[in-house]
């Protein structure tokens, strides 16, 4: 993901904070500021929303050191305005397991809100919950109020939340996954629609906001199923391009120009005796010609550190290697050997080839 800035690392994660996230301390300091409540008040605001977002920090490293106890490693944590997301390598398989992961982010908010509680009756610090507002109130006790919505809101049984997870989860123990997956985006995107009806009856701009993420987020869970289940199994050499172009490590930049106008490649594995030794993408050709002309060496201007894929991986784990890289091409390798290029289009176009030919089986097992 682009436009993120890594603000620390524990236990092995990198956390991530997403540009946009400065936008909103810069619209709540603005918004204090603007209300005529000075200095002293912005800061506060900024102070409150950070402290939101360290909960939210946490939340997200509940469910990422409850997947590592099943072997599953996480990428990164990335903070965006609307919440965090753990990056996880793969969700797990196992019903049992996918609701201990789901429930251990709500459950980190519930321990910071009892941490809280103790804290306010300790310190005899409470003031009744109709004087509190989001800017006004005492500290904590909003903290400890927003770690309780924060708790109930991701419990809700709708895609991306972890409700809907934990939903998933309950029905494949009964079924079938992508069936499970299926039924539970079905009931997400029917919330969604609740959410966003309500929302345009007593006109909550957030509500319809709220309502399109979620419809969004269950789609999207229901397609990534889909194409796990499309792809489980598979080798990469079953998917991989095999009529495609490389480029040698002494060419110049006018035979990657000539081999991107003959054909619909964007980026090309570069060779030395064989051997891959870097990838020129179309950005950093179009950056390279913009400075060095057609004259430019290619060597100079590839990638030197990418990504690769073994022709007897298999597709899903190759997939998920193509989603984290941040590149669009993986050259795919047999016994160090170039045989193929994997990308997101050719995964793509495979993902609905074996979906056509399941339903077409599907058909044709049905009664007459």
């Amino acid at each position: 993901m682009k436009w993120r800035f890594s603000i620390g690392q524990y236990a092995g994660i990198k956390v991530y904070v997403h540009a946009t996230f400065f936008l909103l301390l810069a619209w709540v300091a603005l918004s204090h500021w603007t209300r005529g409540n000075g200095l002293g008040d912005a800061v506060g605001g900024i102070l409150f929303v950070s402290a939101i977002f360290l909960c939210v920090v946490l939340h997200e490293y509940g469910h990422a050191l409850a997947a590592r106890t099943f072997g599953i490693e996480t990428r990164d944590i990335i903070l965006l305005p609307i919440g965090g997301v753990a990056r996880l390598e793969r969700m797990p398989r196992e019903p049992v397991q996918e609701i201990y992961v789901a429930l251990a982010g709500p459950a980190v908010n519930l321990v910071i809100a009892a941490i809280l509680y103790l804290f306010l009756m300790v310190t005899n610090t409470f003031a009744p919950v109709a004087d509190l507002t989001v800017s006004s109130g005492p500290f904590f006790e909003r903290l400890l109020i927003v770690n309780l919505f924060l708790m109930g809101f991701n419990l809700i049984p709708a895609f991306p939340m972890d409700g809907g997870r934990v939903l998933r989860a309950a029905l494949a123990m009964r079924g079938n996954y992508v069936a499970a997956t299926q039924r539970a985006a079905q009931i997400g995107q029917g919330i969604a629609f609740l959410f966003g009806l309500g929302g345009l009856m007593i006109g909550n701009p957030m509500l319809v906001f709220i309502a399109f993420f979620v419809w969004i987020g269950a789609s999207q869970e229901a397609n990534m199923s889909r194409m796990d289940t499309v792809m489980g199994g598979i080798p990469v050499s079953h998917a991989m391009i095999t009529d495609f172009s490389s480029l040698r490590h002494d060419d110049d930049l006018a035979r990657a120009i000539a081999l991107t106008i003959a054909g619909s490649q964007n980026d090309f594995p570069v060779l030395k005796d064989g051997a891959v030794i870097g990838v020129l993408t179309q950005k950093d050709l179009l950056s390279s010609l913009q400075i060095h002309g057609e004259k430019g060496a290619v060597a100079e201007m590839m990638q030197h550190s990418f990504t690769t894929a073994e022709a007897h991986e298999m597709l899903e784990s190759a997939f998920r290697k193509l989603s984290s890289c941040q590149c669009h091409t993986l050259p795919v390798l047999d016994n160090g050997r170039l045989v193929g290029l994997l990308t997101m289009d050719n995964v793509g176009e495979f993902v609905r080839i074996q979906t056509a030919l399941e339903n077409k089986r599907s058909h044709s097992d049905l009664p007459n």
